[in-house]
């Protein structure tokens, strides 16, 4: 039997982000509690404390996970059960990684919106000193919010750190008057995605890459052109497809990761394992057989032998 799909709202950062009190603001809005079963799962103990007064009803169960291996899914379920909940608040730590949520994340919890706060004064201090957790938070959000801005506060600092990370969220600046503004700059990206032919320069390769996993659409039918390499793998490949892509470093030389497409050759020669060349090809989206969305392809119109490049690690800097 399939499991129940429970609705899960997710709240990340930083300590003293604010997390505490927009899930207090939230929760004390009738327009989204208007006395659901919640459970609420706190994984940080942060300054505010929580007003159940103030809440709709009496429906709103809390649950403490003071440990990162407390996190884990049979606790989850537990307090799912316990509960009777309807729907999933998560306060999480900002210490944590996130796979650790997605690894122990029950069937059916459904993330249905996730949410990053920070404070604007420290949050360039966090990203210098933690660069791999600040991304690791912003990369799969929905919503950065800033908290805390001032007149003179770096917005274009801000900015540009969250889109090295994550091209496609909103970002919100919220200043102490009440007032919150959302970012409304426009990135242009560092190739012409209308030529003929859309050219990606080495220096472009980590751009192009993010782009094209989260606009694939705005792809499709274009003929692209990028140096790339077919990686070494045990797992063998269809003699009619190889990879081509580059080793992507998002944050750190530890969080690095082959960034690449399957390309469908035709007619053109296949590149050996471990060698770099420049393809040419056609986009095409193809339903993956474990997920239900649609990934770039490659149709490959050409493949030409190249020189490595001399940083042959993509980064987003």
């Amino acid at each position: 039997m399939a499991a129940r799909e429970i609705p899960v709202y997710l709240f990340t950062g930083f300590l003293d982000g604010g997390k505490s009190t927009f899930i207090q603001s939230t929760l004390e809005d009738r327009r989204f509690n208007s006395g659901e079963k919640t459970l609420l799962l706190r994984c940080e103990e942060g300054e505010v404390e929580y007003d159940f007064s103030s809440f709709s009803g009496e429906n709103v169960f809390l649950r403490t996970l003071e440990e990162e291996e407390d996190f884990n899914e049979s606790a989850l379920q537990a307090a799912a059960e316990e509960t009777h909940c309807e729907r999933v608040i998560i306060e999480y730590n900002g210490m944590w990684p996130m796979q650790t949520l997605f690894d122990n994340i029950p069937d059916g919890w459904i993330v249905a919106q996730e949410i990053c706060f920070a404070d604007s004064n420290t949050f360039s201090v966090f990203n210098m000193n933690m660069r791999n957790l600040v991304f690791d938070k912003l990369q799969t959000c929905d919503v950065v919010v800033f908290n805390r801005c001032s007149e003179g506060s770096d917005l274009n600092g801000l900015h540009r750190i969250v889109r090295q990370a994550n091209r496609r969220c909103n970002i919100f600046y919220e200043y102490p008057d009440g007032r919150s503004v959302m970012d409304e700059t426009v990135d242009p990206l560092p190739f012409d995605i209308n030529a003929p032919v859309v050219q990606i320069e080495d220096r472009d390769y980590a751009y192009f890459f993010s782009d094209l996993m989260e606009n694939s659409e705005n792809y499709e039918g274009k003929t692209v052109e990028f140096k790339g390499m077919f990686p070494q793998t045990t797992k063998p490949m269809p003699d009619s497809v190889f990879a081509a892509g580059r080793m992507l470093m998002n944050c750190c030389a530890a969080d690095t990761q082959f960034a690449g497409m399957a390309c469908y050759r035709g007619k053109a020669d296949r590149p050996s394992p471990g060698s770099w060349f420049t393809v040419r090809g056609k986009v095409r989206l193809q339903r993956n057989r474990i997920f239900s969305e649609k990934v770039p392809v490659l149709d490959v119109i050409s493949v030409k032998p190249a020189i490595e490049p001399e940083d042959p690690v993509a980064t987003f800097y």
